[in-house]
């Protein structure tokens, strides 16, 4: 069986592959979640990882959900039973990347529809290539962003850019993804993986712990008060200056200081 998910690791990089072109990288079916949870968890127990790229094989990025599984059990499925599908199935991706400590980046190289969209936006950071398009296409099928995509994408291009996206369901080409924020820059389609690679060898180089942390902090300052978040600063502050990594780094920056000071 091929993988459902491409595990690659260079050096302190992982790239990480939705493996289904054949069906556009859809997200359902059997074993999809399990991979992709598997494959977010192994990113924070792998020490010499830094950062993550994610990203789709062939022609999309996701396109979401599977719509001939969907129309199948279409108002046969028991309320009870389906909200339970929902929170034991799909709702486990957005808890794995919400508890993964490592940054992760999207290399969107081409649609993300649904539940796809909403995959990139639990990701750090979103690079577009110039292909792409984005839809948060749910309300066109009669259903909600069962993924959380209601959380993510607010927090990501604001209450009212999220409000539009998710009533109209219109689909957005990359450079109106780049003007509302959705990504942070459109690269030619060729150009997209050197760019997302090369952006995470930017994080990379970086004491793998600071950069753990800083992620954490951010993304849970979101909902924290000023004090707690103060709290959580001097904890890990604490932490950050016990690692070898932080002893190293400041040794680099002293050399490099009194190396500058020795030029004529």
């Amino acid at each position: 069986m091929t993988d459902l998910i491409l595990f690659e690791q260079r050096e302190r990089i992982a790239i990480l592959t939705l493996n289904r072109p054949e069906v556009r990288n859809i997200l359902s079916g059997e074993g999809m979640t399990e991979a992709i949870v598997n494959a977010i968890d192994r990113l924070s127990a792998a020490a010499d990882i830094h950062v993550a790229v994610l990203t789709g094989a062939g022609t999309a990025f996701s396109a979401g959900g599977d719509l001939k599984r969907m129309l199948a059990t279409a108002t046969a499925r028991d309320p009870n039973t389906a909200r339970r599908n929902y929170v034991e199935g799909i709702q486990r991706i957005p808890r794995a990347f919400a508890r993964c400590e490592v940054p992760i980046i999207a290399a969107i190289n081409g649609p993300a529809s649904g539940a796809g969209l909403d995959l990139a936006c639990m990701c750090d950071i979103r690079i577009a290539a110039q292909s792409a398009t984005f839809s948060e296409s749910f309300v066109r099928i009669g259903i909600v962003p069962g993924d959380g995509g209601s959380w993510f994408l607010p927090r990501v291009v604001g209450l009212p850019k999220a409000l539009e996206m998710s009533l109209t369901a219109d689909t957005l080409d990359a450079g109106q993804a780049l003007r509302c924020q959705l990504v942070t820059r459109v690269v030619p389609d060729a150009e997209l993986m050197p760019t997302a690679l090369a952006f995470a060898e930017r994080i990379a180089r970086h004491p793998s712990p600071a950069v753990r942390m800083t992620k954490t902090l951010l993304q849970r300052s979101l909902g924290m008060t000023l004090d707690d978040t103060l709290t959580m600063t001097s904890a890990f502050q604490a932490l950050a200056h016990t690692t070898a990594e932080h002893k190293a780094a400041l040794e680099q920056a002293v050399e490099a200081l009194n190396a500058s000071k020795r030029k004529p």
